[in-house]
């Protein structure tokens, strides 16, 4: 009768263990997917064609357009941030209705910090016909700064400015170089 009664509880035991070893198997299978999908994007947008409007006096004027193949919405992080993988193009008008147009092949927006980290190709060409050409710059946009370490070209109908490392207000307008001069390469 006691071997029998060891034997059950042997068996009990047994089934406990095993019924937690896959419970808990199951647990952290879960916890898994959970960790993936606060790494995946809240939302997507496709064929992105955003415009930003003031309405002032009863007239509506345009600030800037947005174009975009793609836009990843990661606002589920600690750190919120939308990504444009697939490039975009920034059309931005001024009180005149001038037109600044920024081109990059990828982009990171940081909503917190209003940072703009633009990579792969980045140019800026003002209504005044200066362009920048570089492959990574920063942009601040409250205090409409842009900056970058990366090797630029400023072309303006006056002259070309080059160098390593480059800060300037949003209109390219007396721009500071960290070192001036160099040999590059860009595409135009």
């Amino acid at each position: 009768m006691k071997k029998n009664k060891l034997h059950i509880i042997k068996n009990l035991v047994t089934a406990i263990v095993v019924t937690l070893f896959f419970s808990c198997e199951n647990d952290f299978n879960e916890v898994q997917k959970v960790g993936m999908l606060q790494n995946q994007p809240i939302g997507e947008a496709v064929d992105l064609d955003l415009d930003y409007t003031e309405f002032k006096e009863d007239t509506v004027r345009l600030l800037s357009n947005l174009l975009s193949p793609k836009m990843l919405d990661y606002s589920n992080r600690n750190f919120a941030f939308n990504e444009f993988p697939e490039g975009l193009e920034l059309s931005i008008f001024d009180e005149k209705g001038n037109k600044t147009t920024i081109t990059s092949d990828y982009a990171i927006v940081y909503s917190e910090t209003d940072m703009i980290d633009l990579r792969g190709n980045v140019r800026i060409a003002t209504y005044q016909k200066d362009t920048l050409f570089t492959e990574q710059l920063y942009y601040n946009q409250k205090l409409e700064w842009a900056f970058t370490n990366e090797p630029f070209l400023l072309k303006s109908l006056t002259s070309n400015l080059y160098g390593i490392g480059f800060d300037s207000d949003k209109n390219l307008k007396a721009p500071q170089v960290l070192e001036p001069g160099g040999d590059f390469e860009f595409k135009k």
